[in-house]
């Protein structure tokens, strides 16, 4: 679905990836680790065409469709739209609009909040209202940039429940920090340091946890 081929990008003179080459494949759920500053939003902006490959190529299905769940602390909470309206963006030059937006809330368990200001809802319903948003467009790929940063564990159950349900049916690819929750969610993991390593969530030794991006899993052949 996915495939970047020996790609490698760089800010100024500091290479943020270099020699990246994996293969995404139809309905994987990814989940991407990495120290902060390792090129984890470097890997998902060329993954979303944001950036370039300075070296190598990128190559995607012609038919596939990209939604996007950026990071919370991102959006002004004080911006007056209702919750269908933040929803509505998603696809912005869909006649029947509303009608998606509506379908795309009750796959989220929001349809009742549609006419609330999104300023009214709480974390978690917020996480979800984005994650409705990107579904505007029923992408065959979802990507998420730490849907569960800042929430509480109630709301990050409630994000986790969600794209649960949307697993095998689209391919979902999410960065987190949350090493314990990405092994037992996802099917394959990619660290991000510099290189990217490919890994089954078995493969993931008890070091991650506490930060320890050690080499000898780095140096791993790439998958």
């Amino acid at each position: 679905m996915i495939e970047l081929r020996d790609v490698s990008f760089g800010y100024d003179q500091t290479m943020a990836l270099k020699g990246v080459s994996i293969k995404i494949q139809p309905n994987e759920y990814i989940g991407i680790i990495g120290p902060n500053g390792g090129g984890k939003t470097t890997l998902l902006k060329l993954t979303l065409g944001f950036l370039k490959p300075q070296t190598g190529t990128i190559i995607k299905n012609p038919d596939i469709k990209i939604g996007y769940v950026p990071q919370l602390h991102r959006f002004d909470r004080l911006f007056p739209l209702s919750v269908l309206e933040l929803v509505g963006l998603g696809d912005v030059r869909a006649k029947d609009w509303k009608q998606k937006a509506f379908a795309a809330l009750e796959k989220v368990n929001l349809a009742e909040y549609a006419y609330r200001p999104f300023s009214a809802l709480s974390g978690g319903q917020f996480q979800r209202a984005l994650i409705a948003r990107a579904l505007m467009t029923e992408p065959s790929v979802l990507v998420l940039d730490e849907p569960t940063a800042n929430l509480d564990v109630d709301a990050q159950e409630d994000v986790h429940a969600l794209l649960r349900s949307l697993k095998k049916q689209i391919t979902i690819i999410m960065v987190s920090h949350d090493l314990q929750t990405i092994v037992n969610e996802v099917d394959r993991i990619l660290c991000v340091q510099g290189k990217v390593t490919s890994s089954l969530p078995n493969e993931i030794c008890e070091h991650f946890a506490v930060g320890l991006y050690h080499k000898p899993l780095l140096d791993k052949e790439q998958k």
